[in-house]
């Protein structure tokens, strides 16, 4: 008998293994259980086109009984047995078969051992993990539906699927073939097929319905109907089939010394096969993009597949161009920026063997590649490759795991490398650090300009903007070049407050201020979206006199539109492109604004953290930094080493062609070190006055730690669950934890209200080199679960707000 393990399709920590249930004999389930009747979810264009049945295979979803009901799960594995020899705790008795095969598999024996490894190691469901494999759009699931006798359950299919369109084609008897007179639209049909191959959908376009007359021409034989595969985000010229030309890769330009020996490095370890890492360290605009080519492509050379990893922000076009150029069709893209469907189709394009390189976000780590050799993560030093919600993975962790199963190589890039990440080079086997210290270019570094924007106040100076960037502004527009301004939004900012009773509006939902929109003139939340209009008056004193605090995109483009308006030689005409969430929110508008400034002779791009990665102009020859403290004042252990970061990376920018660069940061601390040391290129002199505080207070690299989070309605209900868990943990550490373990007070949040809910935490700490997950997954796995207090795991937080 076969014996399948099956992961449930149910969140919840308690789940903490799979079920053992029966393979029947056969593709069609087992006549014990009826199987429920699917519906589809949905447009029916969008719906999967499925086969009427599927086998039961790992990585497959399966409908199968649990209790009283029917539920969807995952096969993880399959197990010939006999029936004396079933796996420890499996009784024959209780033993039920599986149901039916609901899907093809999302993922292989390998994706089965990550998502229990997932699970282990991150405190989280084993369906949010398996998840992680499946396709855009979902998966299938059972819901209750009222029908005329009473509610019952339903198996629902994905909404987002393959989509087929129509194509008509000449038939045998096209050729020669005359319409009747008065045939009007089988004459205009027959002319379009001259061109090729056409979508019944456009003939519909251009001639109205033509349902009758292709029955007609088909019954003739002038034409014949087929369906074909269509690939949503693909220009309906490629859909067309055409004659296959030689597909030229981008030329290779020569590499530097430093590259060379980065390559050299990468391939040494992909041959060794035995999982290591390469951190290549290079400044911005040293070629390491031209290094991730060039071993991604003796990597295709060998037979292997890679996996290439970009921050959303980062994934520009010109980002994707770049792998396109380079291997040209191969090259699939996923993030999300695309629609369902578009993602479906690529993750589709992936399973089916025709992509060799993926280029994405996080998830792309798990989409259904096979055989990878290479997996680059660029700007690894990056938050957004920190998951925040089940499971709370790091994306370069994940894929070390990977790359040690697989015998892959794993290669870090980054200006900027994270301080966990220095110290695995520094102290970790099958860790190298491999330098560009140069520009590619053989160009310097742009110079950066502290500002200290205390003196330009103290001097009488009211503006957003100095003296010295006013002038610098002036200098480069007028010479038709271009530049870029970046103004740090993390933190708490753009605020009113009346200076009477000095009340400030705040979300009823959020433990956060209210963030002022000029356009609109509205307040907004920028966790729950609370909306409402600015007020003429405080709401509390009836004041006139509120003061905005802060500086919003909005504003400082209006102040800076105002600014070069005034300039003598600039005015009007030069354009201001801003990039921000508003802008950037609907589909194209990243592509579209990005061209409008490559298009402008003199241009100002301003924006957020957005703008500071990703993006190579010839002609920015200055890059301004409006406030460079905002995220150095938040109470979070990272915040200098961000600060230090963002200010290296957005300078690159600068001068990365023929034309100098420079670089302004405005501050109201220009003595700090992570200010001083990033002005001056100087990890060294940061790392010195950083790590002594790291170790004195206990904080990665030298500590691991988990954040234990807790949220619901009731604040009193949420303190006491918090310190219920804090004493839990410390029993917990106390028998299985062992020296130098620390549990934190339970407190709350930094931001302790979030969308109507209170937030607190618990901290644990332990060596580097301890298992925190073992000594504290069996807790919360027995921890009975309450449904008004949610609790969740993080294990290695990137923050700690």
């Amino acid at each position: 008998m076969r014996i399948a393990s099956v992961i449930l399709d149910i969140p919840t920590q308690a789940l903490d293994c799979a079920y053992s249930y029966l393979v029947p004999d056969g593709c069609d389930g087992c006549e014990d259980y009826a199987p429920l009747p699917p519906i589809h979810a949905g447009n029916e264009q969008d719906v999967a086109q499925l086969p009427d049945s599927f086998d039961v295979c790992v990585g497959c979803a399966v409908l199968v009984p649990f209790g009283g009901r029917q539920v969807v799960g995952f096969v993880a594995r399959i197990e010939e047995c006999e029936y004396g020899e079933l796996p420890d705790g499996v009784n024959p008795v209780k033993l039920k078969p599986i149901i039916r095969a609901v899907s093809r598999p999302y993922f292989d024996e390998e994706g089965a051992a990550c998502i229990f490894w997932m699970a282990n190691r991150y405190v989280a469901p084993l369906a949010a993990c398996a998840r992680l494999f499946a396709p855009p759009g979902g998966v299938p699931r059972v819901v209750r539906t009222c029908g005329e006798s009473g509610p019952y359950w339903r198996l629902e299919q994905p909404a987002i699927g393959e989509v087929d369109d129509r194509w008509v084609l000449p038939g045998p008897s096209y050729t020669g073939f005359e319409p009747k007179h008065n045939a009007v639209k089988q004459a205009a049909i027959v002319s379009a097929l001259c061109s090729g191959d056409v979508r019944v959908a456009e003939l519909a376009t251009e001639f109205g319905a033509v349902s009758a007359a292709l029955k007609s021409l088909e019954k003739q034989g002038v034409v014949r109907i087929e369906r074909r595969r269509r690939m949503r985000g693909v220009s309906a010229s490629r859909q067309a089939p055409i004659p296959e030309a030689p597909f030229t890769p981008s030329a290779k330009p020569p590499l530097t010394a430093g590259q060379a020996t980065s390559l050299a490095a990468i391939d040494a370890a992909r041959k060794r096969a035995r999982g290591e890492v390469v951190l290549v360290d290079g400044v911005t605009g040293s070629g390491k993009t031209e290094v991730y080519l060039q071993a991604i492509e003796a990597a295709l050379a060998a037979g292997h597949t890679a996996c290439v990893l970009v921050p959303e922000i980062s994934l520009t076009p010109q980002t994707v161009a770049r792998f396109r150029g380079r291997f040209g069709d191969t090259v699939a893209v996923m993030h999300s920026r695309m629609s369902r469907g578009e993602r479906f189709d690529q993750w589709d394009f992936i399973r089916s063997g025709q992509a060799r390189v993926v280029v994405g976000a996080r998830s792309a780590l798990f989409a259904p590649l096979r055989n990878v050799g290479i997996i680059v993560i660029d700007e690894e030093h990056e938050g957004s490759y920190k998951q925040d919600s089940a499971p709370r993975y790091h994306a370069r962790d994940v894929a070390c795991w990977m790359a040690r199963r697989a015998g892959a190589v794993v290669v870090l890039g980054s200006a900027t490398p994270s301080i966990e990440t220095l110290y695995a080079c520094a102290k970790c086997d099958g860790w190298n650090r491999v330098s560009l210290p140069e520009r590619a270019n053989g160009k310097p570094l742009p110079e950066i300009d502290v500002i200290d924007m205390a003196k330009e106040f103290g001097s009488g100076s009211r503006s957003m903007f100095s003296g010295r960037l006013t002038r610098a502004l002036a200098a480069e527009l007028v010479c038709g070049r271009k530049a870029v301004l970046l103004l740090n939004q993390r933190g708490f900012a753009k605020f009113l407050l009346c200076r009477e009773c000095g009340f400030v509006p705040e979300c009823p939902s959020c433990s956060t201020s209210l963030t002022f929109h000029e356009t609109g003139n509205k307040l907004v939340c920028h966790h729950c979206g609370y909306t409402v209009p600015s007020p003429p008056v405080c709401p509390r004193c009836a004041s006139p006199y509120l003061k905005r605090f802060g500086a919003g995109t909005q504003r400082v483009e209006a102040e800076l539109r105002a600014l070069l308006d005034a300039m003598p030689g600039v005015g009007p005409g030069v354009p201001i492109v801003r990039m921000d969430a508003d802008t950037t929110s609907g589909k194209g508008a990243h592509q579209r604004l990005l061209e409008q400034f490559a298009a402008a002779d003199a241009a100002v791009l301003l924006g957020t953290q957005m703008i500071a990665k990703g993006l190579d102009f010839d002609d920015v020859t200055l890059v301004g930094v409006i406030n460079a403290d905002t995220q150095l004042h938040l109470p979070d252990y990272r915040a200098a080493e961000r600060t230090f970061a963002l200010i290296e990376q957005v300078a690159g920018r600068a001068g990365r062609a023929n034309l100098p660069g420079r670089v302004m940061v405005q501050t109201y601390e220009a003595d700090n070190v992570a200010l001083r040391a990033a002005a001056r290129y100087d990890r060294a002199l940061f790392l010195r006055n950083e790590l002594p505080k790291r170790r004195m207070l206990g904080y990665p690299p030298y500590v691991r730690m988990a954040n234990v989070l807790v949220w619901g309605n009731d604040e009193s209900a949420v303190a006491y669950e918090a310190r219920v868990l804090q004493e839990a943990l410390e029993q917990q550490v106390r028998d299985f934890g062992g020296d130098n373990w620390m549990v934190l007070p339970a407190g709350p949040c930094l931001l302790s209200k979030l969308r109507g809910s209170y937030r607190w935490h618990v901290v644990v700490k332990c060596p580097l080199e301890a298992d925190i997950s073992r000594v504290i997954e069996p807790l919360f796995r027995a921890r009975k679960a309450y449904k008004a207090i949610n609790v969740a795991v993080d294990v290695d937080p990137s923050d700690l707000l």
